[in-house]
């Protein structure tokens, strides 16, 4: 049986405004986060809240003082938010994408539905799985029997929302492999 690692999750900082940035695609959401974050925003990746949920989609969880200029620079690289939501509710919460489990030596952890397991022993991804996206069996076969140092990264040989969260699981596992 799996259990949950004794981390508890960091609580938003009540004392800053938040708001939330929905994009028409995830491609729209990857842009905009490079964007952002290479002009020095904090900014995080989130699930959507269920109240505005559209599909298999994400959004960017942002301080809401920053948004006249955040729009701004994302308009000068055409990306255009399709709403823009302050978190003034708990109903409005954006959703954690990352989840970790251990059981035994194996480390698995989940971004949004796409898991990865590792071997914490000898380092080695014994399994690749969850999302819907036609990438997800290319994904597993390029990555699982390898080394995390010898795995290709899934932003690299992948393009799909599936891709992406595997990313975020792989950097996540990396990081708790290394300590």
């Amino acid at each position: 049986m799996f259990r949950s690692l004794g981390k508890k999750k960091a609580k938003p900082d009540t004392t800053v405004d938040r708001g939330i940035l929905v994009f028409e695609n995830t491609t729209d959401v990857i842009r905009a986060e490079n964007v952002l974050k290479a002009e020095g925003w904090k900014v995080r990746v989130m699930g959507p809240p269920p109240e505005i949920r559209s599909g298999c989609d994400l959004v960017i969880e942002f301080p809401l003082i920053e948004e006249l200029s955040m729009i701004r620079k994302l308009e000068e690289n055409n990306i255009k938010p399709t709403q823009v939501v302050p978190v003034n509710s708990v109903l409005l919460e954006p959703v954690d994408l990352l989840h970790e489990k251990e059981y035994d030596q194996y480390l698995m952890v989940r971004a949004a539905n796409m898991k990865i397991t590792v071997d914490r022993d000898t380092k080695m991804i014994v399994n690749v799985s969850g999302g819907g996206c036609p990438d997800v069996p290319y994904l597993a076969g390029e990555m699982v029997n390898k080394h995390l140092d010898a795995a290709p990264l899934p932003r690299d040989i992948g393009y799909t929302l599936c891709a992406y969260a595997l990313q975020i699981a792989y950097d996540r596992v990396v990081e708790k492999c290394s300590l």
